[in-house]
């Protein structure tokens, strides 16, 4: 996936984005972090057609995103949004079956096909024990864990995740990165991903897009994105850089 020279704007004066480029690796995790307001969500929203760009364009195998027909491009990439609603009283099963509709049309019942596909999501996602339980008996972790089963029956190669683990305490923001991490390792999605936590984002991905003030100030490796420099300018926050043995790479501030 290429982004070329994307520029967009909400009210058309003031850009959230200037003249992005850069590529999404295929087979990798890729973590978008960044202050407040530089525009991590909204890429992430150009990146799945939610906004077109006023300028410059996505281009996934070789197509501009927009010329893509909505259930083509359901076929090829899913998306977990922040915000998410459903009936209270459906049950997990149920819902996480409506991801199945790119494959659909207005009177088709259900085929073998859609089953495996909820019946794989659930199991992925470790949820087969919850799929006749109502939503709203599920945790909040659980309940993040079904709208990515949701998108998983959309069989695509390509996931792409809005702040997940945001309003999740941190043992289940724990057990949700290792799911997306395992989704990525054993099944070869392409995950794209918005996060806060710079230490997770270390943790948990394989290239780091970190932006500031609609553009991107850095992309690679977290090793090579993440240094005290580079956090004092995208963040304003002095930090030091450290290596754990058992921890890996993380941060600690200092100080602003």
């Amino acid at each position: 996936m290429e982004i070329k020279d994307v520029t967009f704007s909400y009210d058309k004066k003031l850009n959230t984005l200037h003249g992005v480029n850069g590529a999404i690796e295929t087979g990798k995790v890729t973590t978008i972090i960044g202050p407040n307001g530089c525009g991590k969500s909204t890429l992430l929203g150009v990146l799945s057609n939610h906004h077109r760009p006023q300028e410059g364009e996505i281009v996934l195998d070789g197509k501009s995103l927009t010329d893509f027909k909505p259930k083509e491009l359901a076929k090829r990439l899913a998306v977990v949004h922040q915000q998410n609603n459903a009936p209270s009283d459906m049950t997990v099963e149920k819902l996480t079956a409506y991801g199945r509709i790119p494959y659909k049309n207005l009177f088709s019942s259900s085929t073998k096909e859609d089953e495996e596909a909820v019946e794989w999501a659930l199991t992925s996602t470790n949820l087969l024990d919850k799929r006749k339980t109502p939503i709203d008996e599920l945790s909040g972790g659980q309940m993040q864990r079904v709208w990515i089963a949701m998108a998983l029956t959309q069989k695509t190669p390509y996931l792409f995740l809005d702040e997940p683990t945001t309003y999740l305490d941190i043992y289940y923001q724990y057990e949700l990165l290792e799911l997306i991490r395992s989704l990525n390792k054993q099944h070869g999605i392409t995950i794209v991903m918005v996060l806060h936590d710079i230490n997770q984002a270390i943790q948990f991905s394989d290239t780091i897009i970190a932006m500031k003030d609609g553009k991107i100030a850095a992309k690679g490796a977290p090793a090579d994105v993440i240094t005290a420099d580079a956090i004092n300018e995208i963040y304003g926050v002095q930090v030091v850089v450290k290596h754990d043995e058992q921890a890996g790479m993380y941060i600690v501030p200092v100080g602003i």
